[in-house]
Parts: structure tokens; sequence; C-alpha cells
């Protein structure tokens, strides 16, 4: 069971990566989807070094769930499909580590299309 500690922590964090995001977008010139490739980046770099580990075990979801979390996911798999499978993990393991997250981006970005109509800007 999880303790208040445990929800603060993955509060604090998942917050802190979105304070972070925030003030990218409001402080440089980065566009956002630039922002969020710097996040996926950074999450399988932290991930490939070890640094993002104790991260995860610390505050879970907060960590886990932002796009940092995406990155150190495919690394994760890259480097478990590397150790099963030889230099072929290297093109499976991060799409086979992300595959529950990426099916379900999929169907529900097709759902929503389906369900609502896009409105033109402005």
């Amino acid at each position: 069971m999880s303790s208040p500690e445990t929800y603060l922590a993955a509060f604090l964090c998942g917050g802190l990566l979105c304070l972070l995001g925030q003030v990218l977008i409001d402080r440089t010139r980065l566009t956002p989807a630039r922002i969020l490739v710097v996040y996926v980046v950074a999450g399988v770099v932290l991930g490939a070094v070890g640094l993002y580990q104790p991260l995860v075990d610390h505050c879970g979801a907060g960590a886990t769930v932002p796009l940092t979390g995406f990155g150190y996911n495919l690394a994760l798999g890259v480097s478990k499909a590397v150790a099963e499978e030889g230099l072929l993990g290297i093109l499976t393991g991060g799409v086979t580590a992300a595959a529950g997250g990426i099916a379900a981006a999929v169907f529900f970005g097709n759902l929503i299309a389906l369900l609502f109509r896009s409105k033109p800007k402005g």
C-alpha cells in the first residue's frame, strides 16, 4: 500500500517536470514539439546511464507518466532486448516495451476523432 509520502513525491516530481516544460515554453524560443522531443530524449539518456531508475523508485508514476518516463521505458526496453536477443534488440526493444502505450494512444486518438468534429482555429 502506498503512503502519503509516495503520493506527495509523485505529485511533486510530475509537477516539477510540467513546470520545467512550461518555463521552457514561456522563456525560450523552443516550440512545444521540440520540448516534447527533448523530454523523451532526456528520459532515454537518463535511463541509459542509470540515473532515472532512482527517480522512478522514489516518485513512481510522477516519473513514469510524463514523456521523460516514455523515453526511460524505451531505453529500458532496448537494454532488456539487447541482453536477451543481441543486436536485434536495438531495433525491437523500445517498440516492444512501449507497445501498450502506443496502442492506447492510437486507439483513443481514433476514437476521439470518430466521436467529435474538429473545428478550425479562430
